[in-house]
């Protein structure tokens, strides 16, 4: 599913950007433009059809202006989409919630950074092994540190916690999205797909020869539908990675959540 990366570009030029430390302002007479309005329909068309077809061209046909009028504001695909992805992480709620533990915290920014896949699903083509480092890719990163911080971990501890968190989440919600679009291209839901490999599956698929997976795929098949339920696979995962963070906590600190 990886299409992109983020980094790719000028780091001074995407620095700017990212920061606003600089804003041109179109010629008199033109269509007036800004950073925010060319990265709000470049984000409007990936939501619309993934990074695949995403172009300077794409993104100024969208405006109604000339391509060459965008690089006066940006400087290329891979500027644009740094800012893009920097601009969706604004979207997150940063409010302090001191009033829960640090467990209940953790698991709403978890949720959070879900539900902001789902709403924006080309997130998941962009490589970031490369972090940004806008205004709110820093905010939300200290965010999720401030879960768990005070609790008694080191900050590189509370640092691979956060990392552990939201690996799960963005490999969770990719298979979420990723279930969601085979069924929209392929026409057939997951139900209908198993049907129609069922005679093969059951002549092939011997409860002598593999008899704990006939077994408990019998199970979740019957239960789910399909091979798995990705909301399940969500919400069983989320709870057993946090369930495992308190009890690396309790064991650093004695503390519970």
């Amino acid at each position: 599913m990886t299409t992109e990366y983020s980094g790719a570009g000028d780091p001074a030029r995407s620095l700017a950007l990212l920061w606003r430390t600089q804003e041109r302002v179109s010629r008199k007479g033109k269509p007036e433009l800004s950073v925010d309005r060319i990265v709000r329909a470049a984000i409007d068309l990936a939501d619309a059809d993934g990074l695949a077809t995403l172009s300077m061209r794409r993104v100024a046909d969208q405006l109604g202006v000339g391509t060459m009028s965008l690089y006066t504001y940006v400087p290329g695909k891979a500027e644009l989409l740094d800012v893009m992805l920097d601009t969706v992480y604004g979207e997150l709620d940063f409010a302090e919630r001191s009033e829960v533990g640090w467990r209940a915290r953790l698991e709403a920014a978890a949720r959070a950074n879900r539900a902001l896949y789902h709403r924006h699903p080309w997130m998941l083509q962009v490589a970031t092994s490369r972090p940004l480092l806008g205004p709110n890719y820093s905010a939300k990163y200290e965010y999720e540190l401030r879960a768990v911080d005070g609790i008694g971990l080191s900050d590189l501890e509370m640092d691979s916690v956060v990392t552990l968190v939201n690996g799960f989440v963005h490999g969770a919600v990719r298979g979420e999205v990723e279930a969601a679009q085979v069924r929209r291209r392929s026409g057939m839901t997951d139900e209908q797909w198993w049907n129609a490999h069922a005679p093969f599956l059951n002549r092939m698929m011997d409860p002598g020869r593999f008899p704990v997976g006939a077994r408990v795929g019998a199970a979740a098949g019957a239960e789910y539908g399909a091979a798995y339920d990705p909301e399940q696979a969500f919400e069983f995962g989320l709870l057993r990675v946090l369930d495992g963070i308190e009890m690396f906590v309790h064991e650093r600190t004695g503390a519970g959540p």
